[in-house]
């Protein structure tokens, strides 16, 4: 049960009626993250614009599969298991290999980023994803430095950064408004 009010779809009206048919899941049902923007339906706008650009766009560069790594991987650290399942449940879609899947989700369970079945230049960006999610301060430029010595471009970083990013504002909004799974579909 959410901390706020939200508004079902069978309820709603007018702008955020709109917002909801415009972001309504299959299945004709609203995801409950986007609920909790219910009440400010200009917040749910701005919400999926920004999840949009960083983990759908075709203009990115990274596999999808690893950028939905890297969400799951910020929520876990966050502890939002809404953002774990619902995004682990994408990650696995765009993987395609259930063996590869769980074995990533095993090594984020026990926070081994050794552990996990990646390149250097992936386990690089899970650690500046750490950090940055831990503790934004204490960022350098040697984390960034390490993603480019292991291959990644200037603009996979700016996507790892964006990622990283964007669930820390989404595992917020969950935990911060008592979002739930209850209910939702993942």
């Amino acid at each position: 049960m959410p901390w706020i009010e939200t508004i079902d779809y069978a309820d709603a009206d007018g702008d955020l009626r709109a917002a909801y048919d415009r972001y309504i899941a299959p299945g004709a049902r609203v995801d409950n993250i986007m609920a909790m923007h219910s009440l400010r339906p200009h917040t749910m706008d701005g919400h999926m614009a920004l999840y949009r650009q960083v983990l759908h766009s075709p203009a990115n560069r990274l596999p999808k599969w690893f950028l939905e790594t890297l969400g799951v991987w910020v929520s876990a650290i966050n502890r939002c298991g809404y953002c774990v399942e619902h995004h682990f449940s994408g990650l696995k879609r765009a993987l395609k290999d259930d063996a590869r899947a769980a074995a990533l989700r095993r090594a984020i369970e026990d926070r081994d980023i050794e552990a996990a079945p990646l390149d250097a230049a992936q386990k690089a960006a899970l650690r500046y994803a750490e950090v940055l999610t831990r503790d934004p301060a204490c960022l350098s430029a040697a984390l960034v430095a390490r993603m480019r010595e292991a291959g990644m471009s200037d603009g996979a970083i700016l996507e790892v950064n964006q990622v990283s990013a964007y669930f820390a504002y989404a595992n917020r909004t969950v935990l911060g408004l008592g979002c739930s799974l209850e209910g939702d579909t993942v």
